[in-house]
């Protein structure tokens, strides 16, 4: 009896491989099938690696990864291309009226914003870029406050201390001399330290001491290694460590929400956009309470704080990735540098001990324009990526299946429709007889569309002008110009690849303070 037993066994042993093989065998061929299916008409890579398609690629070159895909999209004619990444069926959306198709239909049963490939996980279920419907409209209407004139004329001056304040550094920097020769260095770090700090001054203001300001660098820091690393969610891996950044960053911004909730009760001046949001939030939640209701929905400091987390990732990378881009371009084009230098010397000097006016904003109409082909030529978020909830027919021969992630790319659509797209030229935007703000605005796509579009894109746009009229006043600049220096690299928002790499002097007599 033991004998057989034993033989049974060993018979086990020796086919358990065979079927294994075969399991994996079938696995393989049920995946390709089922890509297959999925892609139909598209165009597509014929086979793909087993579970991990292409990631290895999108991680190792993603701007070689992204350009493939565009191109297959453009060449196949229907705007549209496949692959397949880490078990996930993937569109590619090349077109813009099927992006707009897109980013239109944000709803349970056709596309859902998911910021990151897995968002979900990363930034948790209950964040601002999840909502949709009903619920997402009243939480825009309760964040309507934080972007009046009022309000982005209260952070104007806050934006211009933070910039002055850097600048003031990248030159201190700058004197440090080598054999007679300044040294070049890169910007890109420099101008994501001074978003964050002004983001965080704009935000939350008084609210957050500077111990708190070094913990949320810190963990910021690693929240944004781990958006670009491989998702694997356990102890060790980059993106736990983010993850778990993440909860720590809401939960400091949700202490800043009740600090400034008592002192808007207190009868307090807003000083900071969460002063803006608390004002009518907190009448909301003392009149439900003299009501003997329940608080208003989305009004209690965790979600709050979840929502500004939202705000200042969006407004941080983004606006770095553009400031960057802005000095690689007037450095490109002298014409146009020389043009927003006399347009700012002919509305403020750095001699009047003042900042920029609000006013005085308004009438930099060629820099607001040179801040719109700056975003439109080099969107920072160049993808958008959507769930589909359900099955959703994008276009008459092809219906995006259920779980397909959707990737509408916004940088496309800069480059269609356009006159000359591939030029950078501002006067797209300041000429009154070309009018291409008007004539190809549904290419515009930079904030998005729909209803998840940029609910701050006049703040970003104000923080590009400001920047770009304060840096080309107080600082000459030469780029430390290289081949290849200024090709696409995705970390996560798109930078030139050198960092942009700037030789800086002081240009002015005196360095404003105000």
């Amino acid at each position: 009896m033991a004998e057989s037993v034993s033989g049974f066994l060993n018979d086990i042993r020796a086919v358990a491989p065979l079927f294994l093989a075969a399991a994996v065998a079938f696995y393989i061929v049920v995946e390709q099938l089922t890509y297959h299916r999925k892609k139909g008409p598209l165009p597509g890579a014929p086979l793909v690696v087993p579970f991990f398609g292409s990631v290895v690629r999108l991680i190792r070159d993603p701007t070689g990864y992204w350009d493939a895909l565009a191109a297959l999209a453009k060449e196949s004619g229907q705007g549209l291309a496949a692959d397949y990444f880490l078990g996930r069926f993937v569109v590619f959306v090349r077109d813009t009226e099927l992006t707009h198709r897109v980013l239109s239909n944000v709803r349970p049963d056709a596309f859902q914003f998911i910021g990151h490939p897995f968002g979900k996980k990363l930034f948790g279920e209950h964040n601002f870029i999840y909502l949709f419907g009903d619920e997402h409209k009243d939480l825009r209407r309760r964040m309507a406050p934080n972007f009046t004139p009022r309000a982005l004329s209260t952070y104007v001056a806050i934006q211009q201390r933070v910039i002055v304040a850097h600048l003031r550094r990248w030159l201190d920097r700058q004197s440090d001399v080598d054999c007679g020769e300044r040294r070049a260095f890169q910007i890109r770090d420099p101008c994501r330290y001074m978003n964050l700090e002004t983001s965080q001054t704009v935000f939350v203001g008084p609210y957050m001491t500077e111990e708190a300001r070094r913990r949320f660098e810190r963990d910021y820091d690693q929240f944004n290694v781990g958006v670009m690393a491989v998702p694997v969610d356990l102890p060790g891996f980059a993106f736990r460590r983010a993850k778990e950044g993440v909860a720590r960053l809401a939960s400091l911004l949700a202490g800043c929400v009740a600090q400034s909730k008592a002192r808007m009760r207190a009868g307090g001046e807003p000083e900071c956009l969460v002063d803006y949001w608390m004002q009518d939030t907190v009448r909301e939640v003392d009149e439900a309470a003299a009501d003997g209701l329940p608080p208003p929905a989305h009004t209690s400091d965790a979600e709050i704080g979840a929502y500004l987390f939202d705000f200042l990732y969006a407004a941080q990378d983004a606006s770095t990735s553009s400031l960057c881009w802005a000095v690689s371009a007037l450095d490109a084009h002298p014409d146009v540098l020389a043009r927003v230098r006399a347009e700012v010397a002919a509305v403020w000097s750095p001699d009047s001990g003042e900042p920029i006016s609000p006013e005085q904003v308004v009438e930099l109409r060629y820099t607001q324009a040179v801040a719109r082909e700056v975003v439109r030529y080099r969107p920072p978020a160049t993808l958008v990526p959507h769930i589909a909830g359900q099955p959703f027919q994008l276009t008459e021969g092809y219906t995006v299946p259920k779980g397909t992630i959707v990737f509408p790319s916004v940088y496309e659509s800069s480059f269609q429709g356009f006159q000359d797209a591939d030029a950078f030229d501002p006067d797209r935007f300041f000429s009154e007889a070309r009018r291409e703000d008007v004539a190809f605005k549904r290419n515009f796509l930079p904030f998005g569309a729909g209803p998840h579009q940029c609910v701050g894109q006049r703040y970003a746009l104000n923080h590009l002008v400001l920047f770009m009229a304060l840096f080309v006043s107080l600082v000459d600049f030469r780029r430390d110009t290289k081949k290849g220096c200024d090709d696409l690299v995705y970390i996560p928002t798109i930078a030139p690849k050198d960092g942009c790499t700037v030789y800086l002097k002081q240009r002015c007599a005196n360095f404003p303070s105000f």
